[in-house]
């Protein structure tokens, strides 16, 4: 199973095996990793599972789709480049290694 490192604002490291198929938000989500708080499930209507990608997977993964782009307007502090939100990352073997880093809140 590829691996997600999430680390938290404060540093603290989680590196997770996350299946394929699932995305990053619920690779989170279902282990426990805090700050990321996915309020609306998945469905891309919020901002709470907002993460910076690390610079060197940013033109790795797909590109943002307008939606995300919208949501992202609303997410802490938004990175043009290096923010994404991670229900719209679906896990594949391709993202083994990939890092991502939280915001200091979510809102």
């Amino acid at each position: 199973m590829p691996k997600i490192t999430y680390i938290e604002h404060n540093g603290t490291k989680h590196e997770i095996e996350v299946r394929t198929g699932m995305t990053v938000m619920e690779g989170a989500r279902d282990n426990g990793v805090p700050g990321i708080e996915a309020d609306c499930g998945g469905a891309c209507a919020c901002s709470t599972c907002h993460v910076y990608v690390d610079p060197a997977w940013v033109d790795r993964l797909p590109p943002k789709d307008p939606m995300e782009e919208d949501m992202l307007d609303f997410a802490w502090q938004p990175d043009p480049e290096r923010s994404r939100l991670t229900c719209q990352l679906k896990v594949t073997p391709e993202l083994d290694g990939l890092v991502v880093n939280m915001p200091e809140k979510q809102i």
